[in-house]
């Protein structure tokens, strides 16, 4: 079983309530061989949403209390989105899944590069909290991207 990043199957979960839909992720979910997995709004975060990113670092230090979650607005939701990485975990680890494709550049599910914590658009190398999370516990994470390159096909 894999688990993939709801968006990525056409759920409008995204913070501005559309999605990232992969033709191919939304035909697995279709057959049941994948879970969705939303972190942010598992986490609490509603649909809309303000924007987040991370300041001062990565979900790695977002998770050892070194970097927070703040939304456009100044408001920090570093708790939302640890408490949905924590759900994403548990539901990885209840389909023992073999492989998580999570959307790139996410402050929760950035698996490569994620944005720099400024607003600007610009991207910094790094994980977002739920993709740091699922690998510190072994889980292989990688983006959509990668997934649609077909080095990872599922059939």
């Amino acid at each position: 079983m894999i688990i993939v990043s709801s968006c990525l199957a056409g759920v409008e979960c995204r913070y501005d309530g559309s999605h990232n839909v992969l033709e191919k992720i939304q035909k697995l979910a279709g057959e049941n061989k994948a879970v969705l997995v939303c972190p942010e709004v598992m986490g609490g975060c509603p649909t809309p949403r303000e924007p987040a990113e991370i300041v001062f670092g990565t979900g790695e230090d977002v998770l050892d209390g070194r970097a927070k979650v703040i939304d456009r607005s100044g408001r920090e939701v570093t708790e939302l989105f640890v408490e949905g990485a924590y759900k994403a975990l548990e539901t990885a680890r209840k389909h023992n899944a073999t492989l998580i494709v999570l959307k790139e550049n996410s402050p929760s599910c950035g698996s490569g590069m994620i944005y720099d914590g400024h607003f600007s658009g610009n991207k910094i190398p790094g994980e977002g909290v739920t993709a740091a999370l699922l690998r510190r516990e072994g889980f292989k994470v990688i983006s959509e991207q990668e997934f649609a390159s077909g080095a990872f096909d599922i059939r």
